[in-house]
């Protein structure tokens, strides 16, 4: 079930032809892409937060050689879902790991992302026409637009977290997966980065616990326009030079959590 965003709001959203309607007359739009868009006004930093139009194609073309194939199958791994789950990925980008997932296994995906840009990619390459996907442009930093208890999994794959919100919309008996860059990914390119596992167990320790963890690495030879697309799909690269033709490293730790429940009263 989608909640309306706007504060102190979050009643049902009801479909009214191209549009969603919440009980007070909040209204928003479905895209001829089919996704639709809940992001309030002041919830944007920038004119076009999140991902840019030159990122999204980049990671797009990237996806597309195959580069990431490797990571996508260790997430699959990892989560082992199930037609009959209902999966969530925060901060979706362009819907690559959500999207085809959905297609090989046959569960119901939901994508939010907070760039319009990055949505439409994967509403146009996973269309919510094909009745598996669904995809959302919202702040899910603030506020994540589900009814409590919505998803069999959530996952969050390099992206920011909202602790609360997962386990607010996270089953009891629930997973989520956490993806994380780790030291060694790009690391040819921006240097060696940090270790971000035990902060980011810290940060779940009051609400989830830890099931499963594992390193992924992966490595792709690539031409130089390979390398500027990398370039191009990245935060604050480390070469500033041309790009050229090398062997580029990928690497993921992946966290898998379970709720933590409450002691029984009992």
């Amino acid at each position: 079930m989608l909640l309306c965003p706007v504060r102190d709001c979050h009643l049902a959203l009801g479909r009214v032809e191209r549009r969603l309607i919440c009980p007070r007359g909040h209204s928003f739009d479905v895209a001829r892409s089919g996704y639709i868009n809940l992001l309030q006004p002041q919830e944007r930093r920038s004119k076009h937060p999140g991902d840019t139009v030159a990122a999204v194609a980049a990671r797009r073309r990237l996806h597309d050689r195959g580069v990431t194939e490797p990571l996508l199958n260790a997430v699959a791994t990892m989560i082992d879902a199930r037609p009959g789950d209902v999966v969530l990925d925060a901060g979706c980008g362009d819907g690559f790991y959500l999207g085809t997932l959905a297609r090989r296994i046959g569960f119901e995906a939901h994508g939010v992302d907070i760039s319009t840009t990055a949505v439409d990619a994967a509403a146009r390459r996973y269309p919510p026409s094909e009745g598996r996907c669904e995809w959302i442009v919202a702040n899910a930093d603030r506020f994540l637009p589900y009814a409590d208890r919505s998803f069999s999994t959530v996952l969050s794959i390099t992206a920011r977290m909202n602790t609360a919100e997962f386990r607010r919309v996270l089953r009891d008996d629930g997973r989520l997966l956490v993806a994380l860059p780790a030291p060694g990914d790009l690391i040819e390119l921006r240097g060696a980065g940090r270790d971000r596992v035990s902060r980011t167990l810290e940060t779940f320790a009051n609400d989830f616990t830890l099931l499963d963890q594992r390193r992924v690495v992966t490595a792709a030879d690539l031409d130089a326009a390979a390398v500027q697309d990398v370039l191009l799909s990245i935060y604050r690269p480390m070469r500033a030079q041309p790009a050229e033709a090398m062997r580029v490293t990928f690497s993921l730790d992946l966290l898998l959590f379970r709720p933590t429940l409450p002691p029984s009263k009992e």
